[in-house]
């Protein structure tokens, strides 16, 4: 939860949305879980089919779009499997399970990883600016090892900007129970929340806007109908529609947050039912945001879904090898061979008992068809 720093504003708040018989009753008991485990599921297996993808194959190389999209599946898989599941208990939970350290841990890295995401995406706008811009000037700047070295910059920053945050969450003895919460100063915490909005939000969709502005422009104004595009352009500029939908879906999925903590912060937030469903659904749309993307990929890209298929193939063929490889182990098992030998003969000697009853001649074993044959 995001409790407040003021004994009276946590009492409110902790009475109202952890110890209420609403709370302890309500119906997101049961919409949490199932919306953070599908968030879990879609985003860890998404994810995972995109970093697969990007690896096999050397699909990097020469490729700086492509470095940009595996930063930010790296973001993305990492906040899934070190947030969600935390955060989730504390909507399905009345206590802070973990201990002081995962408390800090938890929201360090909830920011860390928007802040990789955010400055990623304004570094993949300028990227494609550039490629589409200036196609041919721009590749001594658009090469692989200055998309790493921005990307390195990128983590490095992320860390600076989410550092305070180890210290700005803490595990709080609330009543006999253990609550996460910010444990700041009021003014710390507005300065605090207000400049992650303005760093980790603010600025980076301006550069975003300004970037695809100047793309779409050009795209649209200086170059020539789609027919008569060039398979290069044509290429660029569904790689720019993938990129700027998924810019679109994050600044929408992260907008709420950013809200709620402001309206917090600057104007009237009631502790009520109403506010505790719209921060509890701009949390969700916040985690959500980070198995959107792998979805994007293979609605826009048919190079993705290529890529999807090719992985399924190989998961497909492998689970074959094994399935014949465990045969063939069962086929050798000592003791395995006996019984089936067992079961041929036990099958011989019943042919040979019916085909005598029905008056039948001998019967010729397989192994003698190679002898001549006398008449009786």
């Amino acid at each position: 939860m995001e409790p407040m720093t003021e004994l009276e504003d946590l009492s409110s708040l902790v009475g109202y949305w952890n110890f209420s018989d609403i709370y302890q009753f309500g119906p997101d008991r049961i919409i949490v879980p199932v919306v953070f485990s599908l968030i879990f599921l879609l985003g860890t297996v998404g994810n995972s089919l995109v970093l697969a993808v990007l690896l096999r194959n050397g699909q990097m190389n020469h490729n700086t779009t492509n470095l940009f999209i595996l930063n930010l599946s790296v973001a993305d898989f990492s906040f899934i499997i070190f947030c969600v599941p935390f955060q989730a208990t504390i909507y399905s939970l009345e206590v802070w399970l973990f201990g002081s350290f995962m408390c800090k841990a938890v929201h360090f890295f909830i920011y860390l990883t928007m802040y990789a995401s955010s400055f990623t995406l304004a570094a993949v706008s300028v990227d494609r600016y550039l490629a589409i811009r200036y196609p041919l000037r721009s590749r001594e700047l658009r090469t692989p090892c200055n998309a790493v070295a921005t990307m390195a910059l990128i983590w490095g920053f992320s860390l600076v900007f989410a550092g305070p945050y180890l210290s700005y969450y803490d595990s709080i003895d609330y009543n006999a129970r253990h609550i996460c919460m910010p444990n700041w100063e009021g003014w710390k915490r507005k300065i605090m929340d207000t400049s992650t909005f303005v760093l980790g939000y603010v600025v980076p969709v301006l550069i975003v806007s300004l970037s695809y502005t100047r793309t779409i422009k050009y795209l649209w104004t200086a170059v020539d109908p789609l027919e008569d595009m060039s398979e290069s352009k044509k290429a660029k500029r569904k790689v720019t529609k993938m990129i700027i939908i998924v810019t679109v879906l994050f600044c929408l999925c992260w907008l709420p947050y950013h809200v709620v903590i402001l309206c917090y912060l600057y104007g009237d937030f009631p502790f009520n039912q109403t506010t505790y469903a719209l921060r509890l659904l701009s949390h969700c749309m916040a985690y959500a945001n980070s198995c959107l993307n792998p979805i994007v990929y293979a609605l826009v890209s048919k190079h993705f879904r290529k890529g999807f298929k090719k992985v399924f193939s190989c998961l497909t063929r492998k689970k074959t090898r094994n399935k014949v490889h465990a045969v063939n182990v069962a086929n050798t098992v000592p003791g395995f061979e006996a019984v089936s030998t067992e079961v041929s003969q036990m099958k011989e000697e019943n042919v040979k008992q019916n085909r005598h009853e029905l008056g039948a001649g001998p019967i010729v074993n397989p192994s003698d068809s190679s002898k001549p044959l006398t008449a009786p």
